[in-house]
C-alpha cells in the first residue's frame, strides 16, 4: 500500500511527459519484453526437440530399411551356401572349359532367379580354389590377388556370416563402394574353399533410403562409407567410427560439419546373424537455419510491439503536453484581458472541452467575431472533406479506366508473331492461356456461371497442362445421359484446383499413362448434382486419407496443401447449405476421387 502510494505521488510530483513515459515502461515496455524473452526460450526449446525428434525418427528409418535389405541378403546366402547346385558345381572336375560351362548352365538357375527377382541385390559372385574352376558368370577362381585379400582369408578362416565395404570397378572404368555380404560355402568331402559374396545394389539403397531434408552416411564397423546422401563422400572415414558399442544412439545433438552447426545423430545396427554392425550418421544442415530465422522473426515480432507503442507513445505525448501547453497559454491571456487567441486546442476530449467553455466565456465579448471565425473555419473543414473526396473519385475513375482488353490484345500480339514465325505450339499456347485468363477475369467477383463455360474453361486448362507434361496424362468428360450442362447454373472457379491437384499430386508418381476423368452424374439421392474428379494415380494410404478428409472439414492455418480443397469445400456449404459439399475417397495404388455435391439450378432460375 506504502509503495502504491509512493509511486502515485511520484506520479503527481512529475510531469505529464515523465508520467506518461513511466506508465509506458510499466504497462508495455517490461511486460512485452518478459513475456518475449519467455516466449522466445520456449520457441528455441520447443523447435530444438522437434528438430531432434524428427532427426531420431529418420535414423531409425534408415536403421529399419537397411536391416530389412541385410536380413533379406542373408536369407539368400543361407539357402545358395546350401545348394545343391552350387555344390555340384564347385566339387566338379571338368577336362575342359566347354564341360564347365555346360555344368555351370546347367546348375545356375537359383543364382540367376535371386539375381533377377531381386532389386536389392546388385551382383552375386562365388570365388573358389578348385583349379577346375574358369571365370563365367557368377564364378570365379580365386588367383593370387583374391587370396590375398583379407575378407577371403577372414571368410576362409570362419564359418559365420560377416558383412564389409568392398570397392568396386564397372565395365566403364568408374569406381565406387558397395555394402557386401561375404560367408563362407561349405563344400562336404572336399578340399576345396569357396566363398559367397553378395553386393547390395546402392542405386536400391538411393532409392529407399534417400530424403531430401536428411543427409545419411553409413559404414560397416570401423570401414570407410559405402553409402552417403552425398556421393562424393563414399569410401571417406566415418565422422564418428569409434567407440559404438550399444545399438540405440550414443550422440544425439549439434554438430559441426563442413562449417555449418547441424543436427547430427548416429545409431549402431547390429546385423542379422553375424557379429557386423553398420554405423548409420544422420544429420540436417537446415535446422539451425530454420530455427535461427523462426527466432529472429520472433525478436523482430518483439522489438515491434516494444518499438511500435514507444513510438506512438512518444508523438502522443508531444502532441499532447503541447496541447495542455497552448491551453495555459491561452487560459493565461484571457486572465490579462487579451482575448485574441493566437493559439488554437483542437480535439474532441476533456482539454477541447475546457478549451470550449473558454471559448465560450469570450463570446460574450467578441460574439460577432467569434461566429465568423467558426463559420470560416467550418468553411475550410467542408472544403477541405469535399477535395479529398474529389480526389477518391478521380482516382477511382483513373482505375476503372484500365481495360482488361489490354491483356487480351497484348496476349494475341505475341500468339500472331509467335504464329508467323512457325512457331506453332507456343501460339497454341498463349492462345489457351488468353482464353482461360478471360474466363478467370469475366468471372472474377460474378455469383455464378454455366456448367458449360465452367467445362470449357477446365478444357482449356487441361490442353494447358498436356502442353507441359506431353504424355504424362490424358483425360476425358463423362456427362450422364439426361444432364444439359449448358443449362446448368454453378458457382464460377470451383473445378480447377481439384483438377490441378489431380495431376499435380494424385500423378505425381506416374511417367505415363496417366488419365484424369470428370463424370457429371445426378447424385444417388436424385436430387442433386455430382462433379467426380478422379485419376488412376498413386492413391493415398488411410491415415493420409483421414489427415486430408479433417482439413477440407475444418481450417487449418498451419495446412497450406489443403487449404484451396477446403475454400472450395466452403463456398459450396455458405452458398447452397450444410447438406453439400466436397468429398474425397482414395485408396493406395488406385487413385482418388473428390467429389463436389451440388443442387441442380437451371439457367432462368432466379438465384438471389
Amino acid at each position: 500500500m506504502n509503495k502504491r502510494h509512493e509511486l502515485f505521488g511520484f506520479l503527481r510530483k512529475s510531469g505529464i511527459r515523465r508520467q506518461l513515459y513511466t506508465v509506458y515502461i510499466v504497462a508495455v515496455f517490461l511486460p512485452v519484453f518478459l513475456i518475449g524473452i519467455f516466449l522466445v526460450v520456449n520457441t528455441y526449446n520447443l523447435l530444438t526437440s522437434y528438430y531432434r525428434d524428427l532427426l531420431e525418427s529418420d535414423n531409425l528409418r534408415v536403421r529399419t530399411i537397411l536391416f530389412e535389405i541385410t536380413t533379406q541378403a542373408y536369407n539368400i546366402s543361407e539357402e545358395l551356401s546350401f545348394n545343391d547346385d552350387v555344390s555340384l558345381v564347385l566339387r566338379g572336375r571338368y577336362p575342359s572349359r566347354a564341360e564347365y560351362v555346360q555344368a555351370v548352365n546347367a546348375h545356375t538357375s537359383a543364382l540367376d532367379n535371386y539375381m533377377h527377382h531381386y532389386m536389392e541385390i546388385e551382383q552375386i559372385d562365388i570365388y573358389c580354389d578348385n583349379p577346375n574352376i574358369y571365370e563365367y558368370k557368377q564364378y570365379h577362381g580365386v588367383d593370387e590377388t583374391i587370396a590375398g585379400t583379407d575378407w577371403y582369408q577372414r571368410a576362409i578362416s570362419q564359418t559365420g556370416v560377416f558383412w564389409k565395404e568392398m570397392e568396386r570397378t564397372d565395365e566403364y572404368g568408374n569406381q565406387y563402394w558397395g555394402l557386401c555380404l561375404v560367408r563362407r560355402i561349405p563344400l562336404v568331402n572336399s578340399d576345396y574353399n569357396a566363398v559367397l559374396v553378395i553386393r547390395i545394389s546402392d542405386n536400391y539403397l538411393r532409392t529407399r533410403i534417400d530424403n531430401q531434408e536428411y543427409q545419411n552416411r553409413a559404414s560397416v564397423d570401423d570401414g570407410v562409407v559405402f553409402y552417403a546422401s552425398d556421393r562424393k563422400t563414399y569410401g571417406s572415414p566415418q565422422m564418428f567410427g569409434d567407440g559404438f558399442e550399444e545399438y540405440f544412439f550414443q550422440y544425439l545433438g549439434k554438430q559441426k560439419i563442413e562449417n555449418a552447426t547441424c543436427f547430427a545423430g548416429i545409431s549402431a545396427l547390429r546385423l542379422y546373424q553375424s557379429d557386423s554392425r553398420i554405423y548409420i550418421f544422420t544429420y540436417n544442415d537446415k535446422s539451425y537455419d530454420n530455427i535461427r530465422n523462426i527466432i529472429g522473426i520472433c525478436l523482430v515480432i518483439i522489438l515491434l510491439a516494444i518499438v511500435v507503442p514507444g513510438i506512438l507513445i512518444h508523438f502522443f505525448t508531444s502532441y499532447f503536453t503541447r496541447r495542455v501547453s497552448a491551453l495555459r497559454h491561452v487560459m493565461h491571456q484571457a486572465s490579462n484581458e487579451d482575448y485574441d487567441f493566437r493559439e488554437i486546442v483542437r480535439g474532441d476530449d476533456e482539454i477541447s472541452e475546457v478549451y470550449s467553455d473558454l471559448e465560450v466565456t469570450v463570446q460574450r465579448i467578441k460574439e460577432k467575431d467569434a461566429m465568423m471565425y467558426q463559420a470560416m473555419y467550418r468553411a475550410i473543414l467542408n472544403e477541405q472533406v469535399l477535395a479529398n473526396e474529389q480526389q477518391k473519385m478521380e482516382f477511382k475513375m483513373l482505375a476503372s479506366q484500365i481495360n482488361p482488353h489490354f491483356l487480351y490484345n497484348t496476349l494475341e500480339s505475341i500468339r500472331m508473331k509467335a504464329y508467323t514465325v512457325g512457331d506453332r505450339e507456343v501460339a497454341t499456347a498463349i492462345k489457351l492461356l488468353g482464353k482461360s485468363m478471360r474466363y478467370v477475369l469475366e468471372n472474377n467477383g460474378t455469383a455464378f456461371t454455366s456448367l458449360q463455360e465452367e467445362l470449357n474453361h477446365i478444357e482449356i486448362y487441361m490442353k494447358i497442362q498436356k502442353l507441359r507434361f506431353g504424355e504424362k496424362f490424358d483425360y476425358a468428360f463423362e456427362v450422364q445421359d439426361g444432364i444439359d450442362v449448358s443449362k446448368c447454373i454453378t458457382l464460377p472457379l470451383l473445378l480447377q484446383p481439384i483438377v490441378e491437384n489431380a495431376i499435380l499430386h494424385g500423378l505425381e508418381e506416374t511417367e505415363t499413362g496417366g488419365v484424369v476423368r470428370i463424370r457429371i452424374s445426378r447424385s444417388a439421392e436424385g436430387g442433386g448434382l455430382c462433379i467426380a474428379v478422379s485419376d488412376n494415380g498413386c492413391g493415398m494410404n488411410l491415415e493420409t486419407l483421414a489427415r486430408i478428409r479433417t482439413d477440407i472439414a475444418m481450417k487449418n492455418p498451419e495446412k497450406k496443401e489443403s487449404i484451396g480443397l477446403y475454400n472450395i469445400n466452403q463456398r459450396v456449404r455458405l452458398c447452397y447449405g450444410s447438406e453439400y459439399g466436397m468429398t474425397i475417397n482414395s485408396e493406395r495404388g488406385k487413385g482418388t476421387t473428390v467429389a463436389l455435391h451440388l443442387p441442380i439450378f437451371l439457367s432462368g432460375w432466379h438465384t438471389g
